[in-house]
């Protein structure tokens, strides 16, 4: 059972892990804390994603599944979409 929820918590961390790489390195977004504050920001907006997904997996379960145990789409865009805002609030200081 520790097996299944690690593998789950390992696949929303990646996920946050590739948004901020994304996000920092490749768009060359100025960030508050640089790409630590990225890295925070997306995978915390990735475990919620996977929350939404828990709550609303009727609705959702069309999408694909990876191994038939994480589904990988609403952790991919609640991450992108929480460091797209964080990104609009830390330029907006600057």
């Amino acid at each position: 059972m520790f097996n299944y929820y690690f593998n789950i918590g390992l696949i929303y961390f990646l996920i946050g892990f590739a948004i901020a790489l994304y996000f920092v390195f490749i768009l060359k977004k100025r960030m508050l804390g640089r790409f630590w504050g990225a890295l925070l920001v997306a995978v915390v907006g990735s475990f919620l994603g996977g929350i939404i997904e828990y709550f609303f997996s009727d609705v959702i379960s069309k999408l694909s599944n990876i191994m038939n145990a994480v589904n990988i789409f609403p952790p991919f865009f609640a991450a992108l979409l929480l460091l797209w805002i964080f990104s609009k609030v830390s330029n907006s200081d600057r």
